[in-house]
């Protein structure tokens, strides 16, 4: 792919994105979104983004890839995890510009994460399931070492794993879990369906099941609570991503993955730390939406989401929403509203821009 800029519509600020989320300055200007196509070097579907900062930042995908780059994409530097070449990396964690994690899913001793600490040059595996009916999906961590992953039910029971050390992975005792309804999981999609935030919260959306509910943590995982959300739920359909832009206010989304050009519930919002959940807005896409995170922080982060059919953003944590894209997105990470990834088939990675036009 050559390099090149889409600059999509101006948008003025004062009426669709807050100052705050856009970095301040006079908000009768207008933002300028931008879409920069970078180079990955790979050809298989990248489906997680994990952002160190402005210049670090770590992608994921299918044939055991991963790709990084230091210097904000100018340059990505590829490569295959030995022995993984058959694995779909759906999740990756950035500690570092050295250090990673990677999740691979699928049924069974398919999921595994691997972690290294040399830039990808050699990597450990840290953990493969022996469940053989379980599937996971996402991980996050709290800080370099502590974090959770998750899997599918099995049996009515859910199954995470905590590391403390970042090394040794445990199960969290069924006890200290709600049980599962049926059928239900959540979607490996682009490694946003677990998040963490703070010192020791987290969510977990899940789905495949008949109510789409979020699961919460706020002891670092070790014990978890069931909540209730008005995402469409069924067979094929539930929550994918989540996003927490503070310990109160958050958004999840997902909606019917076997029903691409629908229109169906699947944004709700959260300001109690993510237990009650209302409907939000639709995005400009229709489908599912695979991956979402805030960009930027401050009191009103701009937030966007991603899918198959395009991605899009808001100004009002998921009210209303604007196009950003048509293109087909699986992952998304962002360092701050100028500096943001998002990822998909054939290796596409591209770099986006919210920043508010004349702002720096």
């Amino acid at each position: 792919m050559n390099d090149r800029t889409r600059l999509h519509g101006i948008l003025y600020l004062a009426t669709f994105v807050s100052a705050a989320s856009c970095g301040g300055g006079d908000p009768d200007l207008p933002i300028q979104p931008s879409i920069t196509v970078q180079t990955s070097g790979v050809s298989v579907r990248l489906q997680a983004v994990d952002v160190v900062d402005a210049s670090v930042v770590w992608a994921s995908g299918l044939g055991g890839t991963f790709v990084r780059t230091v210097d904000g994409g100018t340059i990505w530097t590829a490569g295959v995890v030995p022995g993984a070449d058959s694995l779909q990396f759906r999740d990756v964690h950035a500690v570092d510009a050295n250090t990673a994690y990677l999740l691979s899913a699928g049924t069974g001793g398919q999921s595994r994460i691997y972690k290294t600490v040399d830039a990808g040059h050699t990597w450990t595996l840290q953990f493969e399931n022996r469940e053989p009916q379980a599937f996971f999906d996402c991980m996050d961590f709290w800080d370099p070492v502590t974090g959770v992953a998750f899997s599918d039910a099995v049996d009515g029971q859910f199954i995470i794993m905590r590391t403390e050390d970042g090394e040794q992975w445990r199960r969290v005792p069924p006890d200290d879990m709600p049980a599962a309804q049926p059928g239900e999981g959540s979607f490996a999609a682009s490694g946003t369906c677990l998040v963490t935030y703070g010192d020791s919260l987290g969510w977990i959306g899940t789905g495949a099941a008949d109510s789409a509910r979020v699961l919460r943590t706020a002891d670092r995982g070790r014990t978890w609570t069931a909540h209730a959300t008005p995402i469409i739920g069924g067979q094929a359909a539930g929550i994918s991503a989540v996003a927490f832009k503070d310990a109160q206010s958050g958004v999840v989304a997902g909606g019917a993955i076997d029903r691409p050009d629908d229109w169906t519930d699947n944004v709700a919002t959260s300001r109690d730390g993510g237990l009650t959940w209302q409907l939000g807005g639709r995005p400009t896409f229709t489908g599912a939406i695979y991956g979402m995170a805030y960009a930027g922080d401050g009191s009103s982060p701009a937030l966007v989401a991603v899918g198959p059919k395009g991605a899009s953003y808001s100004g009002d944590d998921g009210t209303s929403w604007l196009a950003l894209d048509t293109l087909d997105y699986w992952g998304i990470g962002f360092a701050s509203v100028a500096a943001g990834w998002l990822a998909g088939p054939e290796g596409r990675i591209v770099k986006v821009s919210l920043a508010r036009e004349g702002s720096e």
